[in-house]
C-alpha cells in the first residue's frame, strides 16, 4: 500500500474546467438513468427470474450505446459449463488511435436479492431519494458503478467529440453477485476485444463521503454448503433427547470450533498478512457498522488488519425448522451456508483445504459431515508502482478535492485475479462509489449522490489524462 512517485500527465486547466461543467450538467440525467436501472430486479441467483437480468443487460447496452463513442456495442453470454450459459454481459469497444493507451472499464449490472422486505424503509426496487442518498437494491453495488462509466464517457465525448484518441472497452458483467461463473470463459471468448493497458474496476469502497479510496488489497473467498447428519429420521425429543445427538446440537458444536474465545478464526492453515494501517478507532467501527452498545468487536490486533488482512468465517444462512413451525423433534440433519474470507497471500484452494480438514476432524459425536456447492475466489494485491496508479490517484484528487487513500477491502472481487492472469501486462485500478453508509448487500442500500458526482468527475478526468498520454 505504498505511495508512488511515478510521473503523471499534466492536466490542462481549461479542459478540466469544461469537463467539470459537462459532468455537472449531465448529473440530473445520470441520476435519472441510475434510478431506471435500479427499478429492474436483476438478481442473478438461480432461483430468480433470469429475464430480469436480460432486461437489465439490454438497458445497459442502450445506455452505453447512447454515449456515441463505440465502434461496437453488444450483449454476449459465455458458457458456464457445457451448454449452460451465464447471464448476459455488455461489451463495447472503441479502438485506440495514434498510439494512445486502451482502458477497460468494468462494472456489473446484476444485484443481490432484496432479503427481508420488512427491513426496508422503502421498496427495494422503487428508487427513492432521501436527503443526499438514493435508496434501492443495486443503487450503489453496482449500478452506480455502471452509470459512473456511462456518465464519464458522455462528458468526455461532449467535450472531445470524435477527437477522443484513447481506446475504451466497456465490460458490464451480469453475474458478479452469483460468483462470476462464466467469467473465465467470457475472458477466453473475448480476449482480443478486452485487451487493455489499464483496467478500471468500479466496484469498491471509499473511506468516507469526502475522501476517495483506491483499493489495493482484496481478500479472497471460499463459500460452501455444510450439512451435518446424525439420524436416519426425526424422532421425539422428549423420548430420546439426552441420549441421542440431533443434527442441530452437532452443527452448533462444530461451528463453535471455527473461532476462539476472542472471536478470531481458529482454523489451522488459514493465514494472515502483515501490513501498515491508517488510524481507525473502535468508535468509528461502531458508528459505521451499527455495533450495539455493550457488544464487543471480535478478533485481535489492529481493527483494519482484521477487516483487510486476516481470514474471517461467517454463517450466512441456515436450513432448519423455523421457530413458528418448531415441534418437539430431534432434527436428523442441519445445513448452513459458510462464507469464509481469505487473506491476501493465500490461495482460495489452500484455504478451502484447511477448512475442509478442520470440519472433518472436528465433527462431534461421529456426526456425518458433507460439504457441497463449493465456490472459490482468490485474493488480490494491486501493484502500485506503475503509471496507472499514479494517474488514477491524481485524477481522484482532482475530482474529489482531497488526496486519495490507498486502502484494503474486506470484501472479495475474485475475478480481478482472473483479469491479472489473462492480462499480466495491464495495470489495475479498483475504484468505487460506495461509502461506509452504503449498506451494500443489506436492506436500505443507498448511493450517496455527492460521491456519485465526484466518482463520475474523477473518471472523466482520468480518461482525459489518458487521452493526452502517448
Amino acid at each position: 500500500m505504498s505511495e508512488t512517485s511515478y510521473p503523471v500527465t499534466a492536466t490542462d486547466p481549461e479542459l478540466a474546467g469544461r469537463i467539470r461543467e459537462a459532468v455537472q450538467g449531465g448529473l440530473p440525467s445520470s441520476i435519472a438513468d441510475l434510478s431506471s436501472l435500479v427499478k429492474i430486479p436483476s438478481v442473478s441467483w438461480d432461483s430468480f427470474d433470469p429475464a430480469n437480468v436480460e432486461r437489465s443487460s439490454e438497458a445497459v447496452r442502450a445506455l452505453v450505446e447512447s454515449t456515441g463513442l463505440f465502434d461496437s456495442v453488444a450483449t454476449s453470454r459465455a458458457p458456464i459449463e457445457g451448454d449452460v450459459l451465464g447471464h448476459p454481459a455488455v461489451l463495447a469497444v472503441r479502438m485506440a488511435r495514434n498510439g494512445r493507451p486502451t482502458v477497460l472499464l468494468y462494472a456489473h449490472h446484476d444485484v443481490q436479492p432484496e432479503g427481508d422486505p420488512a427491513l426496508w424503509e422503502t421498496p427495494p426496487f422503487e428508487p427513492t431519494v432521501r436527503g443526499d442518498r438514493l435508496y434501492g437494491r443495486g443503487a450503489s453495488d453496482d449500478k452506480a458503478g455502471v452509470m459512473t462509466h456511462v456518465a464519464a464517457l458522455r462528458a468526455v465525448h461532449e467535450i472531445l467529440g470524435d477527437d477522443l484518441q484513447v481506446g475504451v472497452v466497456v465490460f458490464i458483467e451480469g453475474e458478479e453477485e452469483f460468483g462470476s461463473r462464466s467469467f473465465t470463459n467470457f475472458l477466453a471468448q473475448h480476449r482480443e476485444e478486452l485487451a487493455a493497458d489499464l483496467i478500471v474496476v468500479a466496484d469498491a469502497d471509499n473511506p468516507s463521503t469526502t475522501v476517495p479510496g483506491l483499493t489495493v488489497g482484496l481478500r479472497g473467498n471460499v463459500t460452501f454448503k455444510l450439512t451435518v447428519k446424525t439420524l436416519s429420521h426425526a424422532s421425539h425429543s422428549g423420548m430420546n433427547g439426552g441420549a441421542v445427538p440431533d443434527g442441530m446440537l452437532a452443527m452448533i458444536k462444530l461451528l463453535a470450533t471455527l473461532h476462539d474465545d476472542a472471536g478470531s478464526v481458529a482454523v489451522a492453515g488459514l493465514t494472515s498478512r502483515d501490513a501498515d494501517y491508517p488510524d481507525y478507532p473502535e468508535e468509528q467501527l461502531r458508528e459505521e457498522t451499527g455495533l450495539l452498545e455493550g457488544v464487543s468487536p471480535i478478533g485481535t490486533g489492529h481493527i483494519l488488519s482484521r477487516l483487510w488482512s486476516k481470514p474471517s468465517i461467517t454463517v450466512t444462512g441456515i436450513d432448519a425448522p423455523s421457530v413458528v413451525n418448531a415441534s418437539n423433534t430431534l432434527s436428523p440433519e442441519i445445513s448452513v451456508k459458510i462464507s469464509a474470507r481469505v487473506a491476501p497471500g493465500q490461495t482460495a484452494a489452500d484455504a478451502y483445504d484447511a477448512l475442509e480438514k478442520h470440519l472433518l476432524e472436528h465433527a462431534p459425536f461421529g456426526a456425518r459431515v458433507e460439504i457441497t456447492d463449493v465456490d472459490r475466489g482468490n485474493a488480490f494485491l494491486v501493484d502500485t508502482s506503475g503509471w496507472g496508479v499514479a494517474e488514477g490517484m491524481q485524477a481522484l484528487e482532482e475530482g474529489w478535492g482531497q488526496p486519495a487513500q490507498q486502502v484494503g477491502a474486506g470484501g472479495s472481487i475474485p475475478f480481478i485475479a482472473d483479469l491479472a492472469e489473462v492480462f499480466p501486462e495491464a495495470q489495475i485500478l479498483v475504484t468505487g462509489v460506495e461509502d461506509p453508509d452504503t449498506r451494500a448487500h443489506s436492506p436500505n442500500e443507498s448511493q450517496h449522490l455527492g460521491v456519485f458526482h465526484r466518482s463520475i468527475l474523477s473518471e472523466a478526468l482520468l480518461l482525459a489524462r489518458l487521452d493526452a498520454r502517448s
